[in-house]
Parts: structure tokens; C-alpha cells; sequence
């Protein structure tokens, strides 16, 4: 589905004159629908493989393919979700979710209905009149989430997108992913750098480490769902994820 082939991203300082080499020589393969967790230090380039999985970057080497087809810009197949909600104030939450389907064209009755069947599914229905304002850090990120599955990615990207939110509300949020993905079936690609978070939400987690980026260790998470994180199993491999990443600091 998404396939990271020989990728290499070297950004270049013009005024130096020298090259930084953000990640090097990234081989992954990401299944349909498939839940994938990116976890290590900062800069180890996990945000720099997502822009360049989204078309907002270009790799120096190898390429980026999805099913098979070589990603060369921006595509609505492609869907991203920052850290920062990014909803403009002065449109209803409503608008905010039918904004990037008004923007294709599509005519009003059939945006807002597409909208609507969105704010239903991330439990924003009641909300669809108020503004972001009226909204916690939370139910922003569900808005987002609501206008990014709105239109209809097979991939979607995210980014840290509850790394800013409180300990309780962080944890509400794999929740509702969780249950989203399980409906939805998309295919997640979702960065963090909280190894309990990787654990409850990925089928795989993929530790990188830095300068340059590259892929250090993978584990399948075959334990059952909703997991238990006071587990045996979940308090082990916390644990030896926790002793690799010391070992790529």
C-alpha cells in the first residue's frame, strides 16, 4: 500500500552551502489498513518521512509509492493531521469539515451531508453550529480528523496530533482513533513520542534512530484489543522498547 524504497532526504543550507542528511537509505512497507507507529528521539526524521509519504517533500534518493504508483506531490488519497488543530475561526465547525470538499467543487447539499456523516462518526453532530473557539483541544482534533477522513483519504498521516492535549484527554483520543480506524479501515501511518501511546494503538511499531534517520528495530503488537497496559506482555515490551530507545539516543 505505502512503500518507503531506499529513501534518503538530504536538505541543503544555500548560505553554507552544506548538506544535512535528515534520513538515509528508509526501507517500509506499509499494508492496507494498517495501523503503523513511528517512535524515537527528536530528529530522527519521523515528521520528515510523513511530508515526504504526503507529497509535501521530495526524496533526494529512492522513491515513495502508493499501491505501487510513485507519490510526486499533494493527494487527496493522502490525508495528514498535525499536531495543531489548523480550523479557521470564523467558519462553524460544520464548515470547517465541508471546507476542503467545497474547495473540489462538490455542491453544498452533498458537502454538508458528507460533512454531517463525519461529525457523526469522530461525536461531533451536536457541535456542528459552534466555532472552534467553543471547542476543547480534543474536540479540535476531532474536527480535523472529521474534515481529512471527509475526504475520503486511503492513507492518513498524523503527526503527533495529540501530543499538545493533557494526559487524560491524550488517552480519550487513542480511544476514539481507535474506534475510528476499526470503522473506517484506512490505512495510519501515526507518529508519537510516547511509547505506552505506540503500544495501545499500533499492529506495528518502528524505531528510528538520528543523524541520519534510519529504521533501528520493528515490533508486531499482536496483543489483544483494548489492550491491557498493566499487562505482562505490554509492561515487557514497553520495556525493551524503552531499553532501544536509550540505545539510539
Amino acid at each position: 500500500m505505502l512503500q518507503f524504497s531506499g529513501v534518503s532526504k538530504t536538505f541543503v543550507d544555500r548560505e553554507k552551502g552544506e548538506g544535512m542528511v535528515a534520513i538515509r537509505d528508509i526501507d517500509l512497507s506499509i499494508e492496507k489498513e494498517d495501523l503503523v507507529c513511528l517512535v524515537g528521539p527528536s530528529g530522527c526524521g519521523k515528521s520528515t518521512l510523513l511530508n515526504l509519504a504526503a507529497g509535501f517533500e521530495r526524496p533526494t534518493h529512492g522513491k515513495v509509492l502508493v499501491d505501487g504508483r510513485e507519490v510526486e506531490g499533494p493527494s487527496p488519497r493522502i490525508g495528514v493531521v498535525f499536531q495543531e488543530p489548523s480550523l479557521f475561526p470564523w467558519l462553524s465547525v460544520l464548515e470547517n469539515v465541508a471546507l476542503g470538499l467545497k474547495v473540489q467543487g462538490q455542491p453544498r447539499r452533498e458537502r454538508e451531508e458528507r460533512a454531517r456523516q463525519m461529525l457523526e462518526l469522530v461525536d461531533l453532530a451536536a457541535f456542528e453550529n459552534a466555532r472552534p473557539s467553543d471547542l476543547s483541544g480534543g474536540m479540535k482534533q476531532k474536527a480535523v480528523i472529521a474534515r481529512t477522513l471527509a475526504m475520503g483519504p486511503d492513507v492518513l498521516l498524523m503527526d503527533e496530533p495529540f501530543g499538545a492535549l493533557d494526559e487524560q484527554a491524550r488517552k480519550h483520543m487513542d480511544m476514539e482513533l481507535l474506534k475510528i480506524w476499526q470503522q473506517e479501515r484506512k490505512t495510519v501511518v501515526f507518529v508519537t513520542h510516547n511509547i505506552e501511546e505506540a503500544i495501545v494503538l499500533g499492529n506495528r511499531i518502528v524505531l528510528m534512530s538520528t543523524h541520519p534517520g534510519e529504521i533501528f528495530k520493528e515490533w508486531n503488537v499482536d496483543l489483544p484489543r483494548p489492550r491491557d497496559m498493566f499487562s505482562g506482555e505490554a509492561s515487557a515490551l514497553r520495556q525493551e522498547i524503552s531499553t532501544a530507545l536509550q540505545q539510539v539516543l
